[in-house]
């Protein structure tokens, strides 16, 4: 079990189904930007940026699958990590939506995408 270092927010499906129960995982039905937001309303409640929300060469708005790590305790408002997801926030507007565009099977390969760059957060975070 995972559970209490830190918590993965996800409206990527598959993520959620490898993850549901030995981590602590919030599965939300939203868009890519509709996900930073929510971590960063999170930010402000005092968790800490654990991974990068623009990790990966997919740019935002290309794939509609994102995850990302935050603390599991709160502190006081980490600026560094609010001024990084503000800044992904941002880097949203930039890119043109594509996402509804895609087949099943192309919305099945960013979802593997997705998880093959959390497996990497992962370790990171097991490993400290």
């Amino acid at each position: 079990m995972n559970r209490g270092k830190y918590i993965v927010l996800t409206n990527n499906p598959l993520v959620f189904d490898k993850l549901e129960k030995t981590h602590e995982v919030i599965y939300l039905e939203t868009t890519y930007e509709g996900l930073l937001r929510e971590v960063r309303d999170r930010i402000h409640d005092g968790h800490l940026l654990l991974t990068h929300p623009l990790s990966g060469s997919v740019k935002p708005n290309e794939t509609p699958y994102k995850s990302v790590l935050i603390s599991a305790g709160k502190e006081e408002v980490d600026r560094r990590s609010l001024t990084i997801i503000e800044n992904a926030i941002d880097a949203c507007h930039k890119f043109q939506d594509k996402t509804g565009r895609y087949g099943e099977s192309v919305l099945e390969d960013f979802q593997l995408i997705d998880w093959t760059l959390l497996e990497s957060g992962l370790a990171s975070a097991d490993a400290w």
